[in-house]
């Protein structure tokens, strides 16, 4: 197991006793969580879409610009302990959440196999079947339900 000492590796640790880089490290590089979605103002649903931030490159599933993403797309979120809980469009597979819910990371992900890219060929990130939100038009036709 990549990262295993004779203690059990911090991923498996409560979220609470991370430190700001293991924080970090636990993102997958899925990109799931850069695509665009859009609620419903009646009950409040969100839709997922294919459309992703500009920012994103779709062939790598990384954010271009991670370290100023805030100040080039304001409404950026930044993923925190204390928010993991209550973001509801987090993906099943997302590993803020899995380990928020005490579950284990999924054997692709890269702390466990010690492979960034095998996110990828599980069919676990947006490579593949996304498109910028620079070519996308109107969001509404771009509803999928493969990322929930």
């Amino acid at each position: 197991m990549a990262g295993a000492t004779s203690e059990r590796p911090f991923w498996e640790a409560p979220l609470a006793s991370l430190d700001a880089g293991q924080w970090e490290a636990l993102c997958d590089g899925c990109g799931k969580c850069c695509l665009h979605k859009l609620e419903d103002e009646d009950t409040g649903r969100i839709y997922p879409t294919n459309v992703a931030c500009r920012l994103l490159d779709l062939s790598t599933a990384r954010c271009g610009d991670y370290k100023h993403r805030r100040r080039r797309v304001p409404d950026c979120l930044t993923l925190t302990r204390s928010k993991v809980g209550d973001i509801e469009w987090l993906p099943q597979s997302c590993a803020y959440r899995l380990r928020a819910e005490g579950e284990p990371l999924p054997e692709w992900h890269y702390l466990v196999c010690g492979d960034r890219d095998a996110v990828h060929r599980a069919g676990e990130s947006i490579v593949g079947w996304t498109v910028s939100e620079d070519v996308a038009g109107p969001l509404e036709n771009h509803l999928v339900e493969r990322i929930i």
